[in-house]
Formats: C-alpha cells, sequence, structure tokens
C-alpha cells in the first residue's frame, strides 16, 4: 500500500468510457428545474470559511494559457451551501492519504462567461482551424464554454453556484499531476482520456490515470456528476448533474450572491 493507503483501490479503479455521458449531455440545459423545491433558494458561501483551499483562476495572474487577470472576475470562490458541505466531506476522506481538494473555479460572474464564450474561445479556434464553418466554430466553443445567458430556465452551470472546477493536491502543498493544465480545451482534457489507447503508457501518463481517477470516483461517490470533457469539472445540483444522474429536476437556477 502507497502512502496514500485506502484511497489506493481509487486510484486503481477506471473511469467509465465517457461516450454515453457525451450523449446524455447533449440538451442539459433545457432540464427542468424544480423552483419549488426547498433547495432552491439555497444561499451561497464562501469556501474559505469551510476549510476548502483554493484561489480563483481568473482572478490570478498564474493561469496559463491567460496569464493575466480576466476582466469582471472575483477572488472569492463561492457555491451553495449543499456543495460546501460535500466538499467539506470529501476533504475528510482525503485526509488520510495526506491530500485535499485545491478550488479553481465556482459561482462565476456572467462577465466571465460571456468573455470566454463570445470572444476569447472564437478567437483562439479561428486562429488554430481557420477553416471551421459557424457551426463547427460554436460546437468546438460550446464544448468547454457554455453559453451566458439571462433566462431563468437555462443558466450557465456556473452560474447556479452548483458547478465547481478543482483539482488534488497534497495538504498546503503541490497538487497532483493530471495530465493537463486546467482549462486545456483539447481531448486531453477529456476526464477518460487516459483509459483510451494505453498499451505502453509513460509513467507521467499512468500517474495523470490514477489521479483521475482517484478525483473522479471521490467526486461521485459523493452525489457530484463529472463533466465527461473536463477532468476537473463537476456539479451538484444544476442542469448537468439532473440530466447525467437522471435526477427527475435540477435543485438549482441562476444564483445571485
Amino acid at each position: 500500500m502507497s502512502i496514500f493507503e485506502s484511497l489506493d483501490k481509487l486510484r486503481a479503479t477506471p473511469i467509465p468510457d465517457q461516450a454515453d455521458a457525451r450523449a446524455r449531455k447533449e440538451g442539459f440545459r433545457a432540464y427542468p428545474i424544480d423552483k419549488n423545491s426547498a433547495a432552491f433558494g439555497e444561499a451561497m458561501v464562501n469556501l474559505s470559511d469551510h476549510g476548502i483551499a483554493g484561489e480563483n483562476y481568473y482572478h490570478s495572474t498564474r493561469n496559463p494559457p491567460y496569464w493575466r487577470r480576466i476582466e469582471g472576475s472575483i477572488p472569492d470562490l463561492l457555491t451553495r451551501r449543499a456543495v460546501a458541505l460535500k466538499l467539506s466531506g470529501i476533504n475528510a476522506l482525503l485526509r488520510d492519504g495526506g491530500i485535499e481538494l485545491f478550488v479553481f473555479d465556482a459561482w462565476r460572474p456572467r462577465a466571465v462567461q460571456v468573455y470566454f464564450h463570445d470572444v476569447w474561445m472564437p478567437q483562439e479556434m479561428r486562429k488554430r482551424h481557420p477553416s471551421l464553418s459557424d457551426d463547427e466554430l460554436e460546437r468546438a466553443v460550446e464544448t468547454y464554454w457554455a453559453a451566458p445567458s439571462a433566462n431563468a430556465d437555462s443558466p450557465a452551470p456556473h452560474a447556479t453556484g452548483a458547478a465547481i472546477d478543482l483539482t488534488l493536491r497534497f495538504i498546503e502543498g503541490e497538487r497532483l499531476w493530471m495530465g493537463s493544465i486546467f482549462d486545456d480545451v483539447t481531448a486531453l482534457a477529456h476526464r477518460d482520456h487516459f483509459e483510451r489507447d494505453t498499451p505502453a503508457m509513460a509513467f507521467s501518463d499512468e500517474e495523470a490515470r490514477a489521479n483521475r481517477r482517484l478525483l473522479h470516483w471521490i467526486m461521485s461517490d459523493a452525489g457530484f456528476a463529472g463533466h465527461p470533457d473536463e477532468w476537473w469539472h463537476f456539479s451538484y445540483g444544476d442542469q448537468l448533474w439532473a440530466k447525467l444522474s437522471g435526477a427527475k429536476a435540477a435543485l438549482y437556477g441562476e444564483a445571485k450572491p
């Protein structure tokens, strides 16, 4: 048994093929939201008040590939209270292995969503693939960046306070290797990337695979749903969570802290 002790089993358990999740994810923004549920009006909390480590990636300047603070970003990491409590519970399980969660992003201001969906990502895709049609460009952008919306029935996931982007790190130490930077917008970021076509993996790839597995299972076992194309993105209670988990309706709409 390694230094991770009881977590070794999760590091050795493969992430399922995400093809089904990719198919089920389609159209999730039209999934119903239960606006009469007790959870719908749940308050937002600051993750730092619950002992969750992190730094808002878009408010930092140490944030490749951007290397600058994004206008409209905030320093705080805000989520619904139930999400924060679940993350605290996960940290309690991780502590025996000497590791903890580290959050990159949580509730996201609309200005940040608009910038990446409407400006940064289209420009980057056009630069790399100038022959893309408008429809192909839109599909490529929305694989990673949800469209901002003022429609109360179709909020962007991070606007709900139910979605978080995160990784694992040694307690108050370095982050575990996941095989790509956060916000990589290629197949390298796909949750199951290192589960496929790997008969002779490099040690770096094997380590990334083990760490992605641990993050996937520790979050899934706590009730979160993971975005199939982003190893870092999980949610509890939003429309994507409801669509992927088979819940009758989402618990949360747009949050306004």
